[in-house]
């Protein structure tokens, strides 16, 4: 144990030689992660938008980018000292030192009220209050949740969804109005992060228990009662992603290739399910970032084919 420590210390001085404040501040942002949830709601814009206007589609994309990268920032602030505790997060910016809680505080809050403003200014107020309203939920309720209860992945999932909202918000004119296609395509993205999440702290549990984080849906973590709720909430998924098509809102070749989709990705949690072990967590956690951005992108063309 101190061997690994010391080793774990080792490897963080090595990337604090090497690791420059301007670095800190993009670390700072999870500028992949970001991006990835920029898309979505870029989608969610082409998806529903009866005409494209691309001033909004510019505005999503910083305005998107600028909230999300602050609710990042936050999250990374207010557990600054349980990052240095696991392996997957020691080498963050604040937890490294290289930037100091108050220059993060001052730099998300930038971020937020930029994005913000942005949404604002150049879509409508609703999806500016929807942009404001994921960072308070993300930073101010789920990021505490996490060490209370497993509950808080259910909580975290209202934030990581909104994205397809502000983007389908940012279609309507005038202040903005949520439509019957805009909340399922919310509830698509609000399912799919249950067996997502559920994966990802299946391969790393050993290293959010370090923290005291409650990720797994039962108490008894990697168990059988956990796989069966990932294969569980995989399956409700199907139905959910079919709903465009259901509803006529979506050409019926897109719910094929969805639908398909659906049983692919079934098929690794239920994989996960009988072999209970770490790969098949991590080939379900893989599937996850493939299943996501590929259904939506089928639900958009069958949006736009109709």
């Amino acid at each position: 144990m101190i061997q690994a420590q010391s080793q774990i210390e080792d490897t963080t001085q090595v990337i604090a030689v090497n690791y420059s404040k301007a670095q800190g501040f993009i670390k700072l942002t999870k500028f992949r992660l970001s991006f990835l949830v920029v898309l979505s709601a870029v989608i969610s814009y082409f998806t529903v938008a009866d005409t494209f206007v691309w001033q909004k589609l510019v505005a999503i994309i910083c305005g998107g980018f600028l909230v999300t990268a602050a609710a990042n920032g936050f999250n990374q602030v207010i557990e600054r000292e349980l990052d240095k505790l696991m392996t997957r997060t020691c080498n963050r910016p604040l937890a490294l030192g290289i930037l100091s809680p108050a220059e993060a505080l001052v730099f998300c809050s930038v971020c937020a009220i930029g994005g913000i403003s942005i949404l604002f200014v150049y879509t409508n107020i609703l999806s500016a209050l929807l942009g404001a309203l994921s960072v308070l939920l993300y930073a101010g309720v789920y990021t505490p949740l996490k060490r209370i209860t497993p509950f808080s992945v259910f909580v975290g999932a209202f934030p990581g969804a909104i994205p397809t909202l502000i983007g389908a918000v940012a279609a309507t004119p005038d202040f903005g109005e949520i439509t019957f296609y805009a909340w399922i395509l919310f509830a698509v993205q609000f399912m799919w992060q249950f067996p997502h999440f559920w994966a990802i702290a299946w391969v790393s549990y050993d290293d959010y228990k370090k923290a005291g984080f409650f990720m797994l849906p039962s108490l008894g973590g990697r168990d059988k009662s956990s796989a069966f709720q990932i294969v569980v909430y995989t399956t409700f998924l199907i139905p959910v992603s079919l709903m465009p098509n259901i509803f006529g809102l979506s050409a019926w070749a897109a719910g094929m290739f969805t639908f398909l989709c659906g049983l692919f990705f079934l098929a690794q949690a239920l994989t996960l399910y009988y072999k209970m072990d770490v790969a098949s967590a991590r080939k379900l956690m893989f599937g996850s970032f493939l299943y996501l951005p590929l259904v939506q992108l089928i639900i958009m063309c069958g949006a736009i084919w109709k």
